[in-house]
């Protein structure tokens, strides 16, 4: 049934016509290795895999994936890994794909064809959460409801005009929260956010309103507050030394020791604030 396609190759073409289904003829035919084993290992990674049992009673293999950008290459990973899936668990395999980025959502919705547009062999089509369909919940009485759904909404969100009160409404709700279920959560959103500017927000809200949670994130916040405190005093000394002494401190010189972070380095320009000849003589040695 298939050794007569090798001897001759452009059998294709002619099965093909009689089934309906128009392809071109071939030019040229190259017989290649029928052996499809991996000759070596290949790392591939799905980011979360969860076999869920299911109330009718068959259980489904989701596959959760992360997505930060477009990438041309993901469609062909995904259909790997659905099929892989499928080989290995014999399970029906789906696929979640999670964006913070409409424009990344919207190209991940799209169904995927692999195979000649005449007769596609696969087609692949992930769901996929993200800003463009995920609810945006302000509300703390919505955001109690379902705390992860909010939770991974928030996420979504990261980029949101209304990311402000989307936080607020989630750290309004963990605030009457145990810790055991609100600490995971403080930090999954800490996380969520990642380098959006809302990730800062969300590190103040934590720091304001949920201060009296002990979690990793929140120690955090407490260590860079102290720190914070003890260079705005040691700053403030600094600058009393030399209004004090009757110094005249120029804007530049002030505003460099009003932004100064390091406590180190405050206490060595009061050190020598109380001689310095001049404002800028306490950095003369840097």
């Amino acid at each position: 049934m298939h050794r007569i396609f090798q001897d001759y190759p452009d059998l294709f073409s002619r099965v093909s016509e009689a089934l309906g289904v128009d392809f071109a003829r071939p030019t040229s035919v190259t017989i290649l290795p029928t052996d499809l084993t991996e000759t070596r290992p290949l790392e591939r990674r799905v980011d979360t895999l969860l076999r869920l049992e299911t109330e009718d009673d068959e259980p489904l293999l989701l596959a959760v994936e992360a997505q930060g950008k477009k990438d041309p290459d993901k469609p062909a990973s995904w259909a790997y890994y659905a099929s892989y899936l499928l080989t290995k668990y014999r399970l029906q395999p789906m696929l979640l794909v999670v964006c913070q980025d409409r424009a990344t959502a919207e190209w991940a919705a799209r169904p995927v064809l692999f195979g000649p547009p005449q007769w596609p062999l696969l087609t692949l089509r992930p769901l996929v959460a993200g800003p463009h369909n995920m609810p945006v919940i302000t509300d703390p009485a919505e955001v109690h409801k379902d705390l992860a759904l909010a939770t991974l909404s928030a996420i979504t969100h990261a980029t949101n005009p209304s990311v402000e009160a989307i936080l607020k409404a989630m750290t309004n709700v963990l605030r009457d929260t145990s810790a055991a279920l609100a600490n995971p959560i403080i930090e999954l959103i800490a996380q969520g956010m990642g380098k959006h500017p809302a990730a800062e927000l969300w590190r103040k809200l934590v720091a304001v309103d949920l201060s009296f949670y002990k979690s990793p994130l929140s120690e955090e916040l407490r260590d860079e507050g102290r720190a914070e405190g003890e260079a705005r005093r040691a700053a403030e000394d600094v600058l009393a030394v030399l209004v004090e002494r009757g110094i005249d401190v120029p804007e530049e010189a002030r505003e460099r020791i009003t932004r100064c972070g390091d406590p180190e380095t405050l206490r060595h320009w009061l050190r020598r604030a109380v001689t310095a000849p001049s404002a800028d003589e306490i950095f003369a040695d840097e």
